[in-house]
């Protein structure tokens, strides 16, 4: 799985003459949700770039597949690569993602957006388990 998600995040890296003009962006955040065949969770956080600019913002993700669960994560992040400016990070991105976990589990996942891609990994609280296909979006 960890290779899989260093894969997609290489592919989603931009080529080099693109890298110069890039910034890095952070992303901390927290959320929640809840499935049963179809998944859906929420959250807040902030995005924190290199040039200076910041933002609070509205996280959610939905999708479906076989899945069953109910989960909180607590001080995640993320870390976006081929962004130019803030609001490159927003929006909506592809998601795939397999899980299991019950009490304490981890998560880390890879996501895109054309160009832009977000590398998730937080801890939280919980259960589920299943295969599950969607988007993750994250608006102001």
């Amino acid at each position: 799985m960890i290779l899989a998600a260093l894969l997609l995040a290489a592919i989603g890296l931009p080529g080099a003459a693109s890298a110069r003009d890039t910034i890095t962006c952070k992303l901390k955040f927290s959320m929640s949700g809840w499935s049963v065949f179809y998944k859906t969770s929420s959250g807040r956080g902030t995005i924190s770039c290199s040039n200076g600019q910041s933002a609070s913002v509205k996280i959610s993700a939905k999708g479906g597949g076989l899945t069953v669960g109910k989960s909180r994560i607590d001080h995640g992040t993320g870390e976006f690569a081929g962004v130019h400016n803030l609001s490159d990070t927003l929006g909506s991105y592809a998601t795939a993602e397999a899980h299991a976990g019950a009490s304490k589990s981890s998560k880390a996942q890879v996501m895109t957006k054309g160009d832009v891609s977000l590398a998730l990994a937080g801890t939280g609280q919980g259960w589920d388990l299943g295969v599950a296909f969607g988007k993750f979006t994250i608006s102001r």
